[in-house]
């Protein structure tokens, strides 16, 4: 059965996307051709995202059939750390699976959340603390996964399900302001965790998956209906005209109000302080 042997598990606007692309260069590591196939949050479910999702086993050993046996093979679906069932499905399917989860300011975190599903046209409330409002009477309603903005910045009580499941040398705990500050020391960190060599150094020059906002929205927002085009265009220009043009399309959104900021880190104190104690890190930024 052709499955990976290390997951990241999230959190969404985390530094995920970067991850997967720094370790996708490692020889000894062989990333899944779908970096979110969801396989474990959506398993046998009627998928009501506006994404794409594998769900089911045979569609999702397939991502994996063309890895060789020496290399670590792995894949990046944020939804993991927040899916209710995500953890049992993994202990079923892979249970000696290493798990990376990296971990955001909540606060900013829920903030990037919302800024990417404006910029992809996923979100119809334009006001961060309209949605804030709303989101448990959306969660109440079903609604899709990626409105769960407050929610999923709970990230103690959501590693807990793996840490009850499996052993704690299976779980590796990353912060994404590491990420930022250290990226070579943070891969280094991983590719240990992984058993890979550690002296590979990636080309960490490039942070993926940016959240930005549309300079003009109807502009953006016809570019992002160009789906079926984007592969193409991706293999036609080169980085730097691609660069060049986003740049040009959409601008860094402004930063969380300073209210709603402390309105929200006083909801996570807890978890916060939760998460300090099992990470044996100071975390009083996270309180900021």
């Amino acid at each position: 059965m052709s499955m990976p042997n290390f997951l990241i598990i999230g959190a969404q606007k985390a530094g995920t996307s970067s991850l997967y692309y720094y370790l996708k260069q490692h020889p000894q590591i062989y990333m899944s051709p779908i970096k979110e196939p969801h396989f474990f949050t959506y398993e046998g479910e009627k998928v009501n995202e506006s994404f794409s999702v594998v769900n089911n086993i045979e569609d999702y050993q397939k991502l994996f059939q063309d890895a060789p046996k020496s290399m670590m093979k792995g894949e990046a679906s944020p939804s993991y750390i927040y899916a209710p069932k995500a953890a049992e499905r993994i202990k079923h399917y892979i249970p000696e699976a290493k798990l990376i989860a990296i971990l955001r300011h909540p606060a900013e975190r829920a903030y990037s959340n919302f800024l990417h599903a404006i910029r992809n046209d996923q979100e119809p409330l334009k006001d961060f603390r309209q949605a804030l409002r709303e989101e448990e009477t959306r969660i109440r309603d079903r609604s899709v996964l990626l409105w769960h903005y407050k929610s999923k910045g709970f990230y103690y009580k959501q590693l807990k399900r793996y840490l009850d499941l499996f052993d704690r040398s299976q779980i590796k705990i990353c912060l994404y302001e590491d990420l930022n500050t250290n990226p070579a020391g943070v891969l280094k960190d991983l590719f240990e965790f992984l058993a890979v060599d550690s002296s590979f150094e990636a080309d960490v020059s490039r942070k993926y998956n940016v959240s930005v906002v549309p300079k003009n929205p109807l502009l953006g927002s016809l570019i992002k209906n160009f789906k079926s085009v984007k592969p193409i265009m991706k293999n036609l220009l080169p980085d730097g005209v691609r660069h060049y043009i986003r740049s040009k399309v959409f601008d860094t959104p402004p930063p969380i109000s300073p209210e709603l900021r402390k309105q929200l880190v006083e909801e996570y104190r807890e978890d916060i302080l939760q998460m300090q104690e099992l990470l044996g890190r100071d975390l009083s930024g996270w309180l900021k």
